[in-house]
C-alpha cells in the first residue's frame, strides 16, 4: 500500500510571476438572509476591506450572492447579488444544494471585471492580503484532510467513470476555497450543480457523502471538465486543528473548547467554548472571552479578530432584532 500525494507543484515561471503579470480576483461568497450567516458575513467583508488594498494583495471587488431570492437589510453594507433559490424540496433540506446554484445564476447575470474568481463561504476571515494564488489554466485550492475521493472510488465512479480517467484525477477539494478563471468556472458550475443533484438523490451517495456531499460535487464537476488544482496547504487555518503560521484564511467551522488548563477537550466538556453554531438566531456579542492560558494561539487570535470586527461594525449587537426586514435594492 502506498501514498499519494496529489498536490500539483508551482511551476518555476509563476514562482518569479511580477504583481504587474498577476490578476485581481473577484471575491465570492453565497450566503442566506438568516441571522447565522449575515454576522459571518459582516466579519468576512470587515476583513477583506481592510486586507484589499495592501501590498501583495490581488483582491478585487467582493460580491454576497444572496440565494434567498429577496434583497435582505444587509443589502446597503455589502455588496450583494440576490438569486433565486432552488424550487422547494429539491435542496431536501441541505440547503448547501443551493451554493451551485447561486454561482449558475451570478456568473450568467452578473457583470464581473475579474478574470478570475475567488469562490469564499462566510466563516472566512482574511488574516493576510491574499494573492492570485492561480497559475495559467490550474486553479488553486484548499486540500481537505476528509474529502478521498479514492477512498469511495466505488461511489465516484457513479459519476466519473473510468472511461474518464484515474481516480485520482478527482481532487481532494470542495468549491471553497478556490481561486479560479472565470470562464473556466462558467463551464464548470452548471456541471457541479448537475452532479451534486444527482448525488443527492442517490440514497448510498448521500449516506456517504453526508454535509460534504456538494463539496465532492464540484470535485467530480472539475474532473469531469478535465480540471485539476494547484492544492495550496498553506490557503487556510482551520483552529483548533491547525498550528502553521503564514497561512491567507482563517476558517472558524470547529468548536474550540478548552478546560481551564488550555487543554483541548475533544468531549466538549471544557469550561471555554467557543463554536459559531451557538449563534444561530443572532449574532454572537461583542467582547468574547480569550481562551485560557495554555490554549494555541491561533485560537486566540480568531477571538480577538472577531472582538475587534464586532467592536468597529456599527449596529452589530441589532442586527438580528431586525434581520428579517428589506430594504430596496438601489
Amino acid at each position: 500500500q502506498f501514498l499519494i500525494d496529489p498536490v500539483i507543484k508551482m511551476p518555476e515561471n509563476a514562482k518569479r510571476a511580477t504583481k504587474k503579470e498577476r490578476s485581481l480576483f473577484h471575491i465570492a461568497v453565497t450566503a442566506t438572509d438568516y441571522a447565522y450567516s449575515q454576522w459571518q458575513c459582516r466579519i468576512m467583508y470587515y476583513f477583506y476591506k481592510k486586507k484589499k488594498d495592501l501590498p501583495e494583495s490581488d483582491m478585487g471587488k467582493f460580491t454576497r450572492i444572496l440565494h434567498s431570492g429577496n434583497p435582505d437589510n444587509l443589502m446597503d453594507e455589502i455588496p450583494t447579488f440576490v438569486v433565486d433559490p432552488l424550487p422547494e424540496g429539491v435542496d431536501q433540506g441541505y440547503v448547501v444544494l443551493n451554493r451551485p446554484w447561486a454561482f449558475v445564476q451570478w456568473l450568467e447575470k452578473a457583470k464581473i471585471e475579474e478574470e478570475y474568481i475567488l469562490m469564499a463561504e462566510p466563516d472566512h476571515i482574511f488574516i493576510h492580503p491574499l494573492p492570485n494564488l492561480a497559475f495559467e489554466g490550474y486553479p488553486a485550492a484548499f486540500p481537505f484532510f476528509y474529502i478521498k475521493p479514492v477512498k469511495y472510488e466505488k461511489i465516484i465512479r457513479k459519476y466519473f467513470s473510468k472511461e474518464m480517467g484515474p481516480i485520482v484525477n478527482v481532487d481532494p477539494i470542495g468549491n471553497s476555497p478556490v481561486i479560479i478563471k472565470k470562464d473556466v468556472l462558467q463551464k464548470i458550475a452548471p456541471t457541479w450543480m448537475n452532479v451534486s443533484l444527482a448525488m443527492k438523490k442517490d440514497p448510498e451517495t448521500d449516506k456517504k457523502f453526508g454535509w460534504v456531499l456538494e463539496m465532492y460535487g464540484y470535485a467530480v464537476a472539475s474532473a469531469l471538465h478535465g480540471v485539476q488544482h494547484i492544492l495550496r496547504k498553506d490557503f487556510m487555518l482551520q483552529p483548533p486543528w491547525d498550528f502553521e503560521p503564514g497561512k491567507y484564511i482563517l476558517h472558524y467551522t470547529y468548536e474550540c473548547n478548552y478546560n481551564s488548563k488550555g487543554k483541548l477537550m475533544y468531549d466538549g466538556s471544557g469550561e471555554w467554548r467557543f463554536d459559531k453554531r451557538l449563534y444561530l438566531d443572532n449574532p454572537p456579542p461583542r467582547n468574547l472571552s480569550l481562551p485560557p492560558q495554555g490554549a494555541p494561539q491561533d485560537v486566540v487570535n480568531l477571538i480577538k479578530l472577531i472582538n475587534e470586527a464586532t467592536a468597529n461594525i456599527p449596529n452589530w449587537d441589532t442586527l438580528g432584532e431586525v434581520a428579517n426586514l428589506t430594504t430596496n435594492v438601489s
